[in-house]
């Protein structure tokens, strides 16, 4: 089970947005630490990426590397769990293995 930062809302209370927002996983482990090495966010979502024809790195439109409130964050596009559900599959479960906090996963 991954541990959620947000608490949950009441079911009535869901809709299409939230359905589809996306899983975001936190630097942070459920300990309080911040999770090594400090660009883990920037190595998670180079997994994902492809090199173009001009030999520059873009970062998928799935799995994108973030900051946010001063926090090395990985967002994942819900619309991969479609996509590619072993890929979303594996987000989870690096997150979950490494006691990082998360937002809006399933």
């Amino acid at each position: 089970m991954l541990k959620s930062v947000i608490p949950k809302s009441p079911t009535h209370l869901m809709d299409d947005a939230t359905a589809h927002a996306a899983f975001i996983i936190r630097g942070l482990t459920s300990k309080g630490s911040r999770f090594r090495p400090s660009d883990w966010a920037d190595r998670l979502a180079c997994v994902f990426a492809d090199i173009d024809p001009n030999n520059r790195m873009n970062y998928s439109p799935y799995v994108q590397p973030t900051t946010l409130e001063g926090i090395r964050c990985v967002v994942v596009n819900k619309k991969l769990k479609t996509s590619d559900p072993d890929a979303y599959r594996f987000l989870q479960t690096f997150a979950e293995s490494n006691e990082l906090l998360t937002e809006n996963g399933d």
